[in-house]
């Protein structure tokens, strides 16, 4: 082992079983402390919780024991130690809350010791690094930081925490009018999405859905909310231009994600409209169902394209597709909680229902919820997105139709 701070205690009745593993781990640069019962190493306890435990004891005072660090929010993996190899008992210690057993003398079988060692504390420091991860994203923005921890305590105050990093209802933005709708099925949604003007020319529009519910992807949003903060701030010092580029802008947000260690990731459209060449570039981060797009006067569609999920692989690489704008257009982006809501059995007959509904007239967020009740369901089946971009360069109609 490399590290001389991981710190093990011994608890053996037995002098000399305790003497001759402590002075293995000690070689394999440990600090070790034994203590012949648990009554013995109480002070430890209070004053400095060890890594790892290997303890010599019947499966009730196991129990105890990892009650014991279960209360002091410790994760210390308990190795059972033991002269007996009948499996009954050595099932009761892993029920007792043991991570591990080893035969007695624990010394003998070298390899064997080693490998359980090096496993528990692989375990032990990816949890430490997950705590730091969090720590560390927890201070990276001061602005957010009484918010989150409101989120955490109060679901109320989580609530209005992301109800403020929402961006306002019918923005104007170059030329587009963009609006808005999230209903979550719980109190904190899993569901985000954000749109804002990265230069005179170009709007930026995204719409991300957080895997699971309830606080811990709620906190998700946060992170994404903050990422995008940055991102405009380091394009406005030129430090990057990373917003620049959806493709760029998903491999931001899979790696903050993979760094947080979190065990969250997130399916996310991101699309850019330019407004001088008319075109829409975006990239798909297994965002489903596609936006719908729609030319006045002519085809109504899902946008084509798939792409992996953001927060899952290590060096992911997105398509960045490409759709001239040339007439005025109303674009949709949905989350999937909108098809859960539709009543059709199939994918494919919720999809057509879904398209059927936009290119009927539906185009708008308040026409879409009547038409499909989101006012009249008190309980929903998943979180729902919507966001609606309109083109109101072309024509007045479109202004006041969104």
């Amino acid at each position: 082992m490399t590290s001389r701070t991981e710190r093990i205690l011994i608890i053996d009745a037995n002098e000399q079983a305790r003497s001759d593993l402590s002075r293995y781990l000690e070689a394999r640069g440990f600090y070790v402390t034994g203590f012949p019962d648990v009554s013995a190493a109480r002070s430890l306890f209070e004053d400095s919780i060890p890594d790892v435990i290997f303890a010599d004891l019947p499966p009730d005072a196991i129990r105890e024991l990892s009650k014991r660090l279960d209360e002091a929010d410790s994760f210390t993996p308990i190795v059972a130690c033991t002269c007996s190899e009948s499996s009954a008992e050595i099932v009761q210690a892993l029920r007792a809350g043991a991570a591990d057993v080893v035969l007695k003398p624990c010394n003998e079988d070298k390899g064997a010791l080693d490998d359980v060692i090096g496993k528990l504390f692989d375990r032990v420091r990816v949890n430490r690094l997950n705590q730091l991860y969090r720590q560390e994203l927890e201070e990276a923005n001061r602005e957010l930081r009484t918010g989150i921890a409101e989120l955490r305590a109060d679901q109320n105050a989580g609530r209005k925490v992301q109800l403020k990093m929402l961006p306002d209802h019918e923005l104007h933005l170059s030329g587009l009018q963009v609006d808005h709708l999230i209903k979550p099925s719980l109190y904190l949604s899993g569901d985000f999405l954000d749109y804002f003007r990265i230069t005179e020319d170009k709007v930026l529009v995204y719409i991300a859905d957080v895997s699971g519910h309830g606080a811990s992807s709620a906190f998700v949003t946060v992170l994404l909310k903050n990422l995008t903060n940055r991102l405009q701030r380091n394009m406005r010092r030129q430090s990057s231009d990373d917003i620049l580029y959806p493709e760029r802008f998903l491999e931001r947000i899979n790696s903050e994600l993979l760094d947080t260690g979190l065990g969250k990731h997130v399916t996310v459209f991101v699309g850019i409209i330019s407004i001088s060449t008319r075109t829409l570039s975006y990239a798909v981060g297994a965002h489903f169902p596609m936006p719908i797009l729609s030319f006045e006067g002519g085809e109504t569609r899902f946008l084509e394209g798939s792409g992996l999920p953001v927060g899952l692989f290590e060096a992911p690489e997105w398509e960045v597709y490409e759709v001239k704008l040339d007439k005025p257009f109303r674009l949709l982006l949905f989350s999937d909680g909108i098809l859960e809501v539709i009543p059709a059995k199939s994918l494919d007959e919720k999809e057509k229902t879904l398209l059927e509904l936009v290119s009927g007239g539906s185009h708008t967020i308040a026409s879409l919820s009547d038409a499909l009740g989101l006012g009249k369901i008190s309980e929903l089946p998943d979180d729902i997105a919507i966001v609606s971009v309109t083109d109101t360069i072309n024509g007045s109609d479109n202004t006041s139709s969104t």
